[in-house]
């Protein structure tokens, strides 16, 4: 699995600590799921499509193992 949300808040001109905020975490709980070291809960997801403007499938990647 790869993770978009990088990618999606890079393409809307947002700033990291922003997003955190308009998603009620903290900046350093966003880099763990930007990094996969942590995932959001559902509500977070939700919440995090909501603010990007995208679908919670954008989020992330599923990449096929070779």
């Amino acid at each position: 699995m790869k993770s978009n949300i990088d990618k999606l808040i890079s393409e809307k001109g947002y700033q990291k600590k922003f997003v955190a905020k308009q998603v009620g975490v903290s900046p350093t709980q966003l880099s763990l799921w930007i990094s996969m070291r942590n995932f959001p809960r559902a509500d977070k997801l939700f919440k995090l499509a909501q603010v990007l403007n995208c679908k919670v499938d954008d989020l992330y990647e599923y990449e096929e193992e070779k």
